[in-house]
């Protein structure tokens, strides 16, 4: 399953942004605009499997992201990074003393976020490395980060729901990936037992990006067990 991101923020066009571009690395994510949405959010997330990680702003429209810390701490050991305008060092060391892991100033570049991710992933023992993003394979290019699908040059239109699942392939290219962890990333964990969905979808995508839909070859199925994104060129 992906590692789950809880991301607490209340300025919507940066929690829609950050929500892309984290579901692009292949984080699923959980966006609360506030306190109230962030506690409830954890306890349905803590029914499939918990947080991995939260990225949490502090200017909240009913408080202050600092008492979500402390709730956090009392119970749990998710890492947390703490993102923020204030830019003062007082309250870096109150909160780093509360237990952020880490604490990074607004605006900051999506890299460092996620390489700050990985390391405070990494000090709780859950290994990560980069996301593959490009997949190449003959006249196939797929670039995750632009949101862009070329067949010989051209863009293919894929549907939200065909990208998304084609997404997961790509971060698993040349490995089977399960029916089930398939329908859990792409649909939920509420859909695991829903296998018409894939094969609707798998019959689309092969349809847009293979030779003949009928012969796959790249978009491959393994008999009783998921599908397989063929092996990329790079």
């Amino acid at each position: 399953m992906s590692l789950r991101v809880l991301l607490v923020e209340d300025d919507r066009e940066l929690r829609a942004t950050l929500s892309e571009s984290l579901r692009v690395e292949g984080y699923d994510v959980l966006p609360a605009a506030s306190l109230a949405d962030a506690h409830a959010l954890m306890a349905h997330a803590d029914a499939q499997g918990g947080i991995h990680i939260v990225l949490l702003d502090l200017g909240l429209p009913d408080g202050d992201g600092e008492s979500l810390l402390a709730a956090l701490r009392q119970a749990r050991s998710t890492p947390v990074i703490v993102i923020s305008a204030r830019e003062t060092e007082a309250p870096k060391i109150r909160l780093l003393d509360a237990g952020a892991d880490d604490y990074l100033v607004k605006p900051f570049p999506l890299g460092e976020l996620l390489a700050r991710m990985r390391v405070a992933l990494r000090h709780r023992g859950t290994a990560t490395q980069p996301a593959v993003t490009r997949y190449a394979q003959g006249d196939l290019l797929i670039d995750l980060r632009a949101h862009r699908v070329q067949r010989g040059g051209d863009d293919m239109h894929l549907t939200p729901t065909e990208f998304k699942l084609l997404a997961r392939l790509v971060r698993s290219a040349g490995q089977v990936v399960t029916h089930r962890q398939l329908l859990a990333d792409v649909w939920g964990a509420e859909f695991t037992e829903h296998t018409h969905y894939l094969r609707l979808y798998m019959g689309q995508l092969r349809a847009k990006l293979e030779a003949d839909a009928a012969d796959p070859q790249r978009l491959l199925t393994e008999p009783g067990v998921g599908y397989r994104l063929v092996e990329g060129d790079d």
